[in-house]
């Protein structure tokens, strides 16, 4: 009998949440097959069976272990059920294989019949299958998913309690108590701790996203197929705060005692909404990634969010932050520092609005900024300045190019 202990996780952590089992007691386990899903106060991450045998639970779900708790038992020494399939292993690659061992090229398979639905509906892989196979008409599922995704158990809900129209369950006076998760517990507690230990202050802008728009409506597709990745905001947003932040340092500061400690570098931290609570991974070095790097970095981090497969090391530093409420609709905020950072850029929807342009009264697509900063380290002069210049590089993307006019860069103005 081995026993299978609570993994160290991270210097800081020293308790984890049991989220779930996914092997249940008495089951046969495969060496290295996934047994459990476990929660830190950053990120969740799985446990796996270190021998084949019969799984003991110890932990329940919801426990909180320390490290070094014992999670489980594995009795190595009982058979093997007959009939249960062996753990795949990883076919040689044909490149790998000698030229008398590669197999002779064989003719495509006629392809398997697919079942769709409407393009429009968001749907995980195996809720389409249902859908197609029951003839569900989507329309009548209320998706619980991120997004408006609709999961498997909500097809199953569906077909369980057909007629029910979605938002129409009764209410009731019924409440119900959750425990706090560790990731929620850590946001909590570092969010009242930005708002009592830092003295901080929003400083609000707009800027018109004509240009930028104009940029991408002309791009997107021939982006897209160059790089494999959509041409989105953030890359923007990204290169013009690398830009403000290299030339007022103070914004990309922090305080450490009696110090200041500036960087040379940008690491920006992006802001995501995820299922089980707000994470902030990063993005280094930001300042030397190409426009299509830095997308692909921001779709790779925010997917890794959404399923909790962030890792501490992609969670850990950053040097600034950028936050979009825009997503959900928001017009206008005050977001709250990441300590222990000095400032945060949020942005926000963009909206068509009357502006006075040349005299001339014109419907623009504005947006309105807003940057939260640590008036301790960052005065009102750099905090304003900061948010002039990234205004003047998104109303003007040709300066993303070499961070200020061609004209004035040739003339070294």
């Amino acid at each position: 009998m081995i026993e299978i202990k609570v993994p160290t996780v991270g210097e800081s952590i020293s308790e984890v949440t049991l989220v779930k089992w996914l092997k249940a007691d008495g089951d046969y386990v495969n060496r290295d097959e996934v047994i459990a899903e476990l929660e830190s106060e950053k990120a969740t991450f799985e446990v796996n069976a270190e021998k084949a045998g019969t799984l003991k639970t110890v932990g329940k779900e919801g426990d909180t272990l320390l490290i070094g708790d014992v999670l489980a038992q594995i009795d190595e020494t009982a058979a093997k059920p007959e009939g249960m399939p062996a753990p795949v292993e990883a076919a040689p690659k044909a490149a790998d294989m000698p030229a008398a061992d590669k197999p002779a090229a064989q003719p495509a398979p006629a392809a398997a019949p697919v079942t769709t639905i409407p393009a429009d509906v968001k749907a995980t892989p195996v809720a389409s299958a249902i859908i197609a196979d029951k003839g569900v008409d989507p329309k009548s599922i209320q998706a619980s998913g991120y997004n408006g995704k609709i999961l498997k158990e909500d097809v199953l809900d569906a077909l369980s309690n057909p007629g029910r129209k979605p938002g129409t369950t009764a209410f009731t006076r019924e409440e119900k108590r959750e425990k706090m998760s560790n990731l929620r517990k850590t946001v909590s507690r570092r969010l009242v701790e930005a708002k009592n230990t830092t003295a901080m202050l929003t400083t609000f802008n707009e800027v018109d996203m004509g240009k930028i728009m104009a940029i991408r409506t002309a791009n997107k597709d021939k982006f897209k197929e160059a790089h494999g990745v959509n041409l989105g905001f953030m890359s923007f947003f990204t290169k013009a705060v690398c830009f403000a932040l290299q030339e007022w340092p103070a914004v990309n500061a922090y305080i450490d005692g009696d110090s200041i400690v500036y960087h040379h570098y940008c690491d920006i931290s992006i802001a995501v909404s995820a299922p089980k609570g707000l994470v902030v991974p990063v993005i280094r070095n930001a300042e030397s990634l190409s426009m299509s790097e830095i997308e692909k970095k921001v779709v790779e981090l925010a997917g890794k969010a959404r399923d909790s497969r962030l890792t501490m090391e992609e969670m850990q530093g950053g040097t600034f932050t950028i936050t979009n409420g825009g997503v959900f609709g928001s017009l206008m905020s005050t977001p709250i520092i990441n300590i222990p950072q000095s400032a945060i850029l949020g942005m926000h929807k963009i909206q068509e609005r009357p502006m006075v342009v040349d005299g001339q009264v014109v419907v623009r697509p504005m947006m309105y900024l807003a940057l939260s900063y640590d008036h301790r380290i960052i005065d009102g002069r750099e905090s304003v300045s900061f948010l002039v210049r990234v205004k003047e590089l998104l109303e003007n993307p040709d300066l993303l190019l070499f961070g200020k006019d061609p004209v004035k860069a040739l003339l070294q103005l």
